[in-house]
């Protein structure tokens, strides 16, 4: 298990899991076209492939002359937003893309294989999901992520290939030794709020304040980007030991609405943030929370950087760095 393919290597999560896997003494290898990946997130302790993932020919010859056993496959296009007025987009990046490294997979008898999904392939409206929940994306790219998670239960399920879907919960904070963070910029609302309270008068927009939640905004389960990446490296060792493919909730089980979020950012900055509310965007969720029993007993995981006050303190921290 010691030559491990991080797909998405130079992003926010891929670049947390090359840093735990080279700790780990692992033999790291990185593909990453750096359309949303940085330069400067690449690990220098891992061998880095500028390559496309929708490039079969170039990915699989990687796999093969590197000798592969693991790949964690990240990359990918994000957006909820951005999925919505670029579908085409959203269907060559994730589905096909993931078509090729199954594909990859099978030719090279590779032994374990975990995949980023996400809360978004849930029914909206549930206010708690497991893992059992009712499967209906509100979004395209919830539906991408869907569509992938179906053909790796159906194309890997006759190999040898141990599988973990991982359906992250919403991502947010800076690595602790601070070297590694959040870049890209895009409808984030931590990484914009970092952005806004560094200016004098800070502003932000939050889209929709008539939800049915207690404040009428979005609530979400934030997750720390360290306890994720940990996630990963716990997945890796567990599906490899027992043999079993696995799909589990990365989240903490806590709902956080956008003005929650707002408020802590204000306390840790002793300033007012002027809100300017806009309407609903299409694709986004009104509750979603996570039920972790699953993850818990399966990992024998516990959430380590679980504080919304920790998030946002890492967020600034590494904000005023860059």
């Amino acid at each position: 298990m010691d030559n491990i393919l991080v797909t998405g290597g130079a992003g926010y999560i891929g670049s947390h899991i090359v840093e735990r896997l080279v700790k780990l003494k692992k033999r790291v290898f990185i593909i990453d076209n750096l359309s949303t990946g940085h330069k400067k997130l690449i690990n220098k302790k891992a061998k880095f492939f500028f390559c496309d993932i929708k490039n079969f020919k170039k990915l699989e010859k990687i796999i093969r002359d590197n000798k592969i056993q693991s790949i964690i496959h990240l990359a990918a296009s994000l957006s909820v937003g951005e999925s919505q007025k670029k579908p085409k987009k959203y269907y060559q990046n994730n589905v096909q893309g993931t078509v090729n490294t199954i594909k990859a997979c099978r030719l090279n008898n590779i032994k374990n294989f975990i995949f980023s999904s996400t809360c978004a392939v849930y029914k909206d409206g549930i206010s708690r999901v497991k893992e059992s929940s009712i499967l209906k994306p509100t979004s395209v790219y919830g539906s991408t992520k869907l569509s992938c998670e179906k053909l790796i239960t159906n194309k890997l399920k006759d190999k040898k290939t141990n599988y973990a879907i991982l359906r992250f919960f919403n991502v947010a904070g800076a690595s602790n030794s601070g070297k590694i963070g959040l870049i890209s910029k895009g409808d984030q609302l931590f990484k914009n709020l970092s952005i806004a309270v560094k200016k004098e008068k800070p502003k932000i927009d939050i889209y929709g304040n008539n939800y049915d939640t207690e404040d009428g905004t979005c609530v979400r389960d934030y997750i720390h980007v360290s306890d994720i990446s940990h996630i990963h490296i716990l997945a890796l060792k567990k599906i490899n030991e027992v043999k079993k493919s696995v799909i589990l909730n990365c989240g903490y089980g806590k709902g956080i609405s956008n003005l929650d979020v707002v408020k802590e950012f204000e306390k840790q900055i002793k300033k007012n943030i002027e809100i300017q509310y806009k309407d609903k965007r299409k694709g986004d969720m009104e509750k979603i929370v996570a039920d972790i029993k699953k993850i818990k007993k399966f990992l024998k995981w516990k959430p380590n950087q679980n504080s919304l006050s920790r998030i946002v303190k890492s967020c600034i921290k590494w904000e005023k760095k860059l």
